[in-house]
């Protein structure tokens, strides 16, 4: 309970101006008087008016937060912007590639490398700027485990003894949580599997990403040893705590699949997680965004920290994952960052107008 307390202050910390309770929520609920009286402009400078927009988002469910903040931005510039849908990635990059969807805000590169380059890449994409930058990934170990048995290297779940401490099914072999198959970290991991010899001593789980990871912290906190794989930003670290509950574990070398075949993922300091920082950026279609210069701007200039992502994903993790808790989130930190989310509007539309 009272390491439950200090969460929410740090959450409060982190969240900053823009953390709000339900009172002051019932107060923003007077400005959110729906999508065309946000659309407005008084100006009458709205050069997407009478454009349709299709947002596309995968199956994570805390990729709302990010989809949403675009959405709204387009909305102010006029365009008539649709309900976002749900569609793996790698069918999300044909689609936009293909006319049939215009925009989704969560495009990780370089781990979507095949997804894009399978798409028709810069010939169909549109992919400038950088939305969200240095998310990480990787596996990690409770540190109790990794303490009690000197456990710093995934290779050492090689020996047979190592990789039992993790057997959560009775077969003798590591149990890793792993990542939802059309997600790319499942490519990952499975050529990792193979590339360190772990296939006779680690089984790889899939599935619901977050069921699984529930039944994980559900391990932890009965003080079982539990192995994982995981990213940020996403609101997993806020409650397993990299350095206070569990560890990174660094790899034997480094080993990726397809495009990223090659790629030295040592890290500055020398570690090496297995992954190199990838950062999230907005892909869009090509001919789309050539056709609407003010979208395409607000593609490239719009940001948001790793930081906001992680403080709201972990809001949706504590309860707070309707679609109504996302719209008033992204509400809030609109009006937090005023001054921010107008800049890009205004970057925008001086865009269209040189167009």
């Amino acid at each position: 309970m009272k390491q439950d307390k200090q969460a929410t202050r740090n959450l409060r910390h982190s969240l900053g101006r823009w953390f709000f309770t339900s009172a002051t929520a019932a107060t923003m609920a007077v400005a959110m008087v729906g999508t065309s009286a946000f659309a407005a402009d008084a100006a009458g400078d709205l050069p997407g008016k009478g454009v349709a927009v299709q947002p596309l988002k995968s199956s994570i469910a805390e990729e709302s937060f990010q989809t949403l903040l675009v959405m709204k931005a387009l909305e102010k510039l006029g365009y008539d912007v649709k309900p976002m849908k749900e569609v793996e990635y790698p069918t999300a990059h044909i689609a936009i590639a293909n006319g049939d969807a215009t925009f989704m805000a969560n495009h990780w590169n370089p781990l979507h490398a095949d997804y894009y380059k399978n798409a028709g890449g810069d010939a169909k994409l549109y992919r400038k700027g950088i939305y969200s930058a240095n998310a990480a990934q990787g596996y990690l170990i409770d540190k109790k485990t990794a303490d009690a048995h000197k456990i710093t290297n995934l290779g050492q779940l090689k020996n047979p003894e190592i990789a039992k401490l993790f057997d959560t099914d009775g077969d003798g072999k590591a149990d890793l949580t792993g990542c939802t198959p059309g997600w790319g970290c499942e490519a990952m991991i499975e050529h990792q599997l193979t590339a360190y010899k772990l296939r006779d001593t680690v089984t790889h789980k899939q599935g619901t990403y977050s069921a699984l990871m529930a039944d994980t912290i559900t391990r932890y906190k009965a003080g079982k040893p539990i192995l994982y794989y995981t990213w940020t930003p996403y609101w997993v670290s806020n409650v397993l705590k990299p350095g206070k509950d569990v560890v990174w574990l660094e790899v034997p070398f480094s080993s990726l699949p397809g495009e990223q075949a090659g790629t030295d993922t040592k890290l500055p300091n020398g570690k090496n997680y297995g992954f190199i920082a990838n950062n999230q950026q907005i892909v869009a279609n090509k001919a789309w965004a050539e056709k609407n210069p003010a979208a395409a701007r607000l593609f490239e200039i719009i940001r948001l920290p790793v930081g906001d992502i992680n403080a709201q994903n972990y809001m949706m993790s504590q309860g707070q994952n309707k679609m109504s808790d996302v719209e008033r989130h992204t509400d809030a930190w609109i009006k937090a960052h005023q001054k921010t989310f107008d800049g890009w509007i205004e970057q925008a539309k001086a865009a269209a107008r040189k167009s």
